[in-house]
């Protein structure tokens, strides 16, 4: 039984807690993220939790998503909207966290190891399943922020830092260049308190912090001079000016106080 799978499953079951009591009527407000609404982040979790379905019941299936992706000119919001035909609202919620639980449940007896086919190369079903972690909890985020709620993180969070360490490499390939220096080591305090290290110490710097705010960075949902990360070195600090986790092209993460937990202040 993968771990990644029961750390997905949580994450969609305490976003689902969160949106369950909440006015249907709300999913419509843009949030920080693009203007995207709750509608719009439930829509985006749901397609793409179905194309992960997809990865282990029918190869020839999502072969021919895809092919339509490509015809659509890879617009994402344009597919998404035509496979769910308008469904939104509580509808939608409800669809969500159903297929959530039923990929968790796919992937839970899954091989970690076994290749599967998506956008691009293939990736082992550990890979795929810590993706749908992690844009859970990265989606999530700005639904936290609309609706005021400061999240209470769980250690289900270290996928995201490993998937953050992996991507070192892959941050400065999306912007046509190579790592200036091995990645920095990374000291980083996990929700339960327990320390997690990766990296060696050496010129290419520290990262000091709390894991959250590691995979806040990573994920792009905050400027890291919005966290209280502690960053020495040129790498370290070049790398949490531009760090990416996620897959296509070069991202610009948000600009210092662009994304905030809102209050009855703001």
């Amino acid at each position: 039984m993968m771990q990644e799978a029961d750390d997905f499953r949580a994450e969609s079951r305490a976003l689902h807690a969160l949106l369950e009591p909440i006015d249907p009527e709300r999913f419509t407000a843009p949030t920080q993220f693009k203007g995207w609404s709750i509608n719009d982040v439930l829509q985006h979790l749901h397609v793409w939790n179905k194309m992960a379905a997809l990865q282990l019941s029918d190869e020839a299936e999502i072969e021919r998503q895809f092919a339509s992706l490509i015809e659509l000119e890879g617009k994402l919001r344009v597919f998404e909207a035509e496979l769910l035909d308008g469904l939104s609202g509580a509808g939608l919620l409800a669809a969500w966290i159903a297929g959530a639980e039923s990929l968790a449940d796919a992937f839970a007896g899954a091989d970690p190891k076994q290749r599967l086919k998506w956008v691009g190369p293939s990736m082992s079903a550990r890979s795929s399943i810590t993706a749908r972690l992690m844009e859970t909890w990265a989606h999530g985020q700005e639904v936290y922020d609309e609706l005021g709620v400061v999240r209470a993180n769980a250690d289900r969070i270290r996928g995201i830092v490993v998937l953050g360490v992996n991507t070192y490499r892959w941050t400065y390939m999306a912007h046509g260049a190579e790592p200036p220096g091995p990645m920095p080591q990374l000291v980083l305090t996990a929700p339960s308190g327990a320390v997690w290290t990766h990296g060696e110490a050496g010129e290419s710097g520290l990262i000091e912090g709390l894991a959250e705010d590691f995979c806040q960075v990573v994920t792009q949902t905050r400027n890291v001079k919005d966290t209280g990360l502690n960053v020495s070195g040129e790498i370290a600090t070049d790398w949490m000016s531009k760090a990416q986790c996620f897959a296509g092209p070069p991202a610009t993460p948000p600009k210092p106080g662009e994304r905030f937990t809102r209050t009855s202040q703001h």
